[in-house]
């Protein structure tokens, strides 16, 4: 068997393993190591060290752990309990006002966790019930549920946003820029088709009662001080000094941590046993990413050496494709992908096997990168294995059904599919507010990353071991 040959027989049964349930990270370094072994014997272990230790001293993967920790630890101060009841408030006169403060409340907490399983789990505890008992559709609750608590994929400071740079190369500065403006758009969309539906068909979204509309507006405004405005103000201090050049985002992370903390003793909600589940918490989800991180990189750098690389690319060059075909092909790859995976696998693993080809036909990583972060939205959202329907089925009542969350979710795919359409064709969304902020340019030098050059790994060597291609 040929080396190129070994390459796709290394993804292909990767592909079968984990479509059978075994852990990513783990099947990714298995599979590198052996075929690896097979095609440049003991010197697979010394890149297992070297890619290892690579990842472990990536600066802009501390970002990670701390934006994870600012999250978990403003989850368990219920400060989402506060915000949900006083944009409840503020919008009571609004048609379908508790799905627009339910997408509203998680657009903002998606800026300040990004974990999607949190945000979905707990307005499906706290929003999706008080739906339910105002007489919404089972559906449309699920699906504003769902579509709102994906929104952290792409809304800043998104992780995912950050491991897409980490691989690609990208600034997380100016990615960051990048997907302001379609995050906004994204969650207006999902209110805008709220608002819509509520006025079109009262009987899926009716009104509020007038004893729970009416409530007066010093108590509005005093449950938005105490409740919206700090978070607020939280989200705005870390995003702000990251986009104004002002802190690295692992600064900011930093900083935000500290401010999540402040707030949740300001709140009188902070314990030394909900610190200490946070920790634990930020702890096994930064593991898991870092060992991702680790397998991917081997993995891809095996996968390269083999030539595998090098198949996939002759294979798409010799397509008659555009720029136009290309970017289709991918994002279909991508959607379809994210039935069966989750994003971090999508990002680590087969985003790296595009990157090569974006020079080829012309594509701005930063542009392509705001693209498949829209497109995973719907990775959690499109059935059979949408993982948002899945959380919220966790805590949902026992009558809703699966079948009636997913179609709850399938209008929320088609805003996101015609918002990749919007991007394309006005592709200023994206690039002017990076363009206006630095002028082209990738942010302070500091907050850049090294990009790893071909299929998402470093050219090194190894000894004798020939350029890692």
């Amino acid at each position: 068997m040929t080396d190129a040959a070994l390459g796709l027989t290394q993804l292909l049964l990767f592909l079968f393993f984990i479509l059978l349930g075994f852990p990513i990270a783990f099947t990714l370094m298995a599979m590198g190591l052996f075929f690896g072994y097979l095609g440049m014997g003991d010197r697979v272990f010394d890149l297992l060290i070297q890619r290892t230790y690579a990842v472990m001293a990536n600066d802009v993967l501390i970002s990670v752990p701390l934006f994870v920790l600012m999250g978990y630890i403003i989850e368990r101060a219920n400060i989402l309990d506060r915000l949900f009841k006083s944009l409840q408030m503020a919008s009571g006169n609004i048609p379908g006002s508790l799905a627009v403060a339910t997408l509203a409340t998680c657009a903002l907490f998606a800026t300040a966790t990004g974990i999607v399983g949190a945000v979905v789990t707990l307005m499906g505890l706290l929003a999706f019930p008080a739906m339910l008992r105002a007489g919404y559709d089972v559906k449309l609750a699920a699906g504003v549920v769902c579509a709102g608590g994906c929104l952290g994929i792409l809304i800043p400071p998104s992780i995912m946003l950050i491991l897409y740079g980490a691989t690609a190369g990208v600034s997380v500065v100016q990615l960051y820029a990048a997907a302001f403006i379609p995050g906004l758009f994204l969650a207006s969309m999902y209110i805008v088709y709220a608002i819509g539906i509520a006025i079109l068909k009262p009987e899926v979204a009716p009104r509020l009662p007038p004893d729970a509309v009416k409530v007066p507006f010093p108590i509005i405004a005093l449950n938005l001080l105490t409740s919206f405005f700090p978070l607020a103000l939280l989200i705005a201090m870390v995003l702000g000094s990251i986009l104004m050049g002002l802190a690295t985002p692992s600064e900011a992370a930093a900083m935000g941590s500290l401010g999540s903390i402040l707030l949740a003793i300001a709140y009188r909600a902070f314990t030394f046993q909900k610190l200490k589940e946070s920790v634990f918490l930020t702890a096994r989800t930064s593991a898991m990413v870092c060992w991702l991180f680790v397998g991917s990189y081997i993995f891809s750098s095996v996968f390269g050496y083999l030539g595998g690389q090098t198949v996939v690319e002759e294979f798409v060059k010799s397509l008659p494709l555009n720029t136009f075909t290309f970017m289709l092909l991918a994002q279909a790859i991508i959607f379809i992908l994210g039935w069966p995976l989750e994003w971090t696998e999508i990002i680590v693993i087969f985003v790296p096997i595009f990157l090569p080809l974006l020079d080829d036909f012309g594509v701005d990583p930063l542009f392509f990168g705001i693209l498949i972060a829209l497109n995973l939205q719907t990775s959690f959202l499109s059935p059979p294995v949408a993982m948002a329907a899945f959380y919220l089925k966790g805590v949902a009542p026992k009558h809703v059904k699966i079948e009636d969350i997913f179609k709850g979710c399938m209008p929320f795919i088609y805003i996101v599919i015609l918002t990749m359409i919007l991007v394309y064709i006005f592709p200023g969304m994206v690039t002017w507010l990076p363009e206006t902020l630095y002028g082209g340019q990738s942010g302070p030098p500091s907050m850049s990353i090294e990009a790893p050059p071909e299929g998402g790994f470093q050219e090194e060597t190894i000894g004798d071991l020939p350029p890692l291609r």
